[in-house]
């Protein structure tokens, strides 16, 4: 237990070249990189393969599921940090990781906090401001739940904890940008929704999305991040309204 523990960051990729970079040089703390690409169009892999100490591996993406407990097997080591391209670690919150991992009394998981990015000024409510995510932990007993596609559930098998220090999750870059992910996730949730034997529902098409809205805005207090917040709010509600209306063209095309 005196033998100093060495941590895996790993990072899942796609169409990153203008975040990736900064991320691996802000990285050099780690014992062992690894990007898993899932091929991307852009710079990205020529960006990873410029960085002598990173290992790249290219996997094809079913989903985040998948391709993070992918990542997970490729790690040599048996703490693992789990970073994703547009998220920054603060100098605080190195220290405190590495602190962590060689703690005799470590948890078997940690929860992180982030603070929420818009373009580059901090979003202060609109549900952003509980937002923490499993990041650490040690891979031997985690693995992720292979019922979901998206959100990703962590099973943890011991103790959790949480770190004081936050992670600066840069997610806003634009609105067309943010859309296209809130979409997406859209999407891999209305399959989710098929699996589970869920069937279309106009009213919780409806309903779901207004009741998001109306939540975020109000009573996780959006409405104090003035435009931002009616922006993320709309666009966290968008991403509902995804989920229901692709749950039905889905179940539409299949009769």
């Amino acid at each position: 237990m005196n033998e100093k523990q060495k941590l895996s960051v790993l990072i899942i990729t796609l169409n990153e070249e203008h975040r990736i970079k900064s991320l691996l040089e802000d990285i050099d703390f780690a014992d062992e990189i690894i990007v898993v690409d899932s091929f991307s169009t852009d710079q990205t892999v020529a960006i990873v393969e410029s960085f002598s100490n990173v290992r790249l591996i290219q996997n094809q993406f079913i989903n985040y599921t998948s391709q993070r407990n992918f990542a997970l097997d490729q790690a040599k080591n048996e703490w693992v940090l789990f970073l994703d391209a547009d998220e920054k670690l603060t100098p605080e919150l190195k220290s405190e990781i590495l602190s962590t991992i060689n703690n005799q009394n470590a948890a078997s998981a940690y929860l992180i906090y982030r603070t929420f990015m818009f373009k580059n000024r901090k979003l202060n409510f609109s549900g952003w401001q509980t937002d923490k995510i499993f990041r650490l932990f040690n891979k031997s007993k985690c693995r992720y739940n292979e019922e979901r596609m998206v959100h990703e559930k962590l099973i943890v098998n011991g103790k959790i904890a949480v770190l004081k220090n936050k992670i600066i999750h840069f997610s806003y870059i634009s609105f067309q940008d943010y859309k296209e992910k809130m979409y997406k996730y859209g999407v891999f949730k209305a399959n989710e929704k098929l699996k589970k034997g869920q069937k279309p529902s106009l009213f919780l098409m409806v309903f779901h999305p207004v009741y998001t809205f109306l939540y975020q805005y109000l009573i996780r207090l959006g409405i104090l991040d003035g435009a931002k917040g009616i922006t993320i709010c709309y666009l966290n509600a968008y991403s509902i309204f995804v989920r229901y209306k692709e749950l039905d063209r889905i179940t539409s095309s299949r009769i």
